[in-house]
This record gives C-alpha cells, sequence and structure tokens, in this order.
C-alpha cells in the first residue's frame, strides 16, 4: 500500500507559483491508470480520496487522461479533466492528448447528464491569468448546469467561468458522485462499443 501524501490544501484564490507543485501534477501521480470500462470497486485503494489533501476523487484515469471532481464546483457534478503530463496551455498539449482530450469531453458529457440528470452543461477551458486559468495545467471544466426558473428561483443568475460563490465538495457526497460518474463511464463506453462509436 502506497503512503498518503499530505499536501498544503490548494488555495483557487491564489495563482500558484512556478516553484510550487501543480495540484493536477500531484493528483495525476498519485492515481495509477485503470480501465475505463472497468473501473476498480469504490473501496480500491487504487481510488482512495484521501491520499491526497484535499481528497481527490477520480472519475476517471487512463496513461494519459486524469478526471475528477472540482474541489470548489459551481454545480454538483463539476468535473475537470486534464493531461496527466504537465502542460501550461491547450497549445503545449500534443495532438494525442488533444485527439484523447477530445474523445473523452464528448464521453464524460455524456456520462455527467446521466449520472446528475441535469441536460444541460458548459464545457470551459481557459488559457493563462488573464483568460482566468487558476492552475496552470492545461483543463477542461465540465459544468452541469441546473434549471433554475422552473423552481422558482428568478433572481439567481448562473456562475459563469469561475465567478460567483462556490462551496466546498462534501467528501462523503464526492466519493458517491465519483462512484456513480465511473459507473456512467463504463455504461457510454459499452453502449458506444455494442453501436461501433468507438
Amino acid at each position: 500500500m502506497t503512503e498518503s501524501r499530505l499536501l498544503q490544501p490548494f488555495d483557487p484564490g491564489v495563482t500558484p507559483s512556478d516553484s510550487e507543485p501543480c495540484p493536477f501534477c500531484n493528483i495525476s501521480a498519485s492515481f495509477a491508470p485503470f480501465e475505463p470500462d472497468y473501473p476498480p470497486p469504490p473501496n480500491s485503494p487504487s481510488l482512495d480520496p484521501a491520499k491526497l489533501a484535499p481528497p481527490a476523487f477520480v472519475v476517471l484515469s487512463t496513461p494519459t487522461l486524469i478526471a475528477f471532481l472540482d474541489i470548489l464546483p459551481l454545480s454538483t457534478g463539476h468535473l475537470l479533466l486534464c493531461p496527466r503530463a504537465h502542460r501550461p496551455k491547450l497549445t503545449d498539449v500534443t495532438p494525442a492528448e488533444a485527439a484523447e482530450l477530445g474523445a473523452y469531453l464528448r464521453v464524460l458529457s455524456a456520462a455527467l447528464v446521466r449520472a446528475t440528470g441535469v441536460p444541460d452543461w458548459n464545457v470551459v477551458q481557459n488559457n493563462g491569468a488573464a483568460a482566468a486559468q487558476v492552475v496552470n495545467h492545461v483543463h477542461y471544466h465540465l459544468i452541469p448546469r441546473p434549471e433554475i426558473r422552473a423552481s422558482g428561483r428568478f433572481r439567481e443568475s448562473f456562475t459563469m467561468f469561475g465567478r460567483g460563490v462556490r462551496e466546498e465538495l462534501d467528501d462523503e457526497e464526492g466519493a458517491v458522485l465519483a462512484e456513480n460518474l465511473r459507473r456512467c463511464v463504463a455504461l457510454v463506453l459499452e453502449e458506444e462499443a455494442r453501436k461501433g462509436r468507438l
């Protein structure tokens, strides 16, 4: 069993310097790849969120990419997808990484809709501090957008592109949601394999 590596909690309000460890590289280094269509069981030590502080709830882990729940989600199910290798901006990813990112953005989007029941979502990717990129490691946000008007909350507005109130991810909810998302990813991949789409 590997020893837990406790890191300083990540503060999304502070842009990390180049000398500080990249939180996304730490997540990538702490979680081994697994087959997305056959993820490990939820109690597997390979998925233990407590390997890091704050905990990391991994949804997808290939040799090239990793996806995990945002620790300060804009909505339930807010995911981040990034290459394992440290690439500061989208222009720094390799063609192979770009192709896999594109393929899994679609798969994760379908799994996110199934897992959350929310049929609308944003995919957001920022490049550089002036474009609101907080972590200097290229990543995509997949953010479910629940319909707020139907619930009578007419005065609320959507929080867009990292602005607005964000609450910390609850550890128990994160574990359940990550497991549900991994299951939904496997289901999407299984259905697409049957259709011959992948």
